[in-house]
């Protein structure tokens, strides 16, 4: 079965570790470690934020226990057999929404694209050519990515980053 902690490692460094900063037109403003304070203002890692506690080890844990509570165990990452696939859907749920990145994979497996990784989904997974899932998820997400940018191009900037993420989140080989 898939790891959750060799999958939050490589995640964190796509997020860009454990910085705190505001990109303009980045449409989750003051972000910590990837975790967005517009669309997550009640994560108690907050309060280390705000006191400037960053060196804390327990704003450490809080990081590693939002992203394995809100996203590994929604989309059943410890039940997924192949890394591989674990961390590609993984990182793209941190990056563009759990449901859109399990559908995206749903799409891939030929599962009913419903955003719940179930029985059926996760059989389909489990099943899946690793290469194959990868090559495929890759172009799906390059192509949602590309679609972000088409309708406000303000979001532009951030294409060759998500491709990179992309590529480098086991795209194709």
């Amino acid at each position: 079965m898939a790891n959750f902690d060799d999958a939050f490692e490589k995640m964190i460094e796509n997020e860009g570790g454990f910085k705190y900063h505001k990109v303009k037109a980045d449409r989750g403003g003051q972000t910590y470690a990837g975790i967005s304070r517009k669309y997550h203002p009640g994560w108690l890692g907050w309060g280390y934020i705000d006191a400037k506690d960053f060196k804390n080890p327990n704003l450490i844990k809080k990081v590693k226990g939002f992203y394995r509570i809100l996203f590994w165990k929604e989309i059943n990452g410890d039940r997924i057999g192949n890394q591989a696939v674990a961390e590609n859907i993984f990182d793209f749920a941190v990056n563009a929404g759990r449901r859109t990145a399990v559908k995206l994979a749903q799409v891939v497996v030929d599962a009913k694209p419903d955003g719940i990784i179930g029985p059926i989904t996760l059989k389909k997974l489990n099943l899946c050519d690793t290469e194959e899932f990868k090559t495929r998820y890759a172009l799906a997400k390059v192509a949602r990515y590309a679609g972000i940018c088409n309708k406000d191009r303000t979001q532009s900037k951030f294409l060759l980053g998500w491709i990179n993420r992309t590529l480098t989140t086991g795209g194709m080989s």
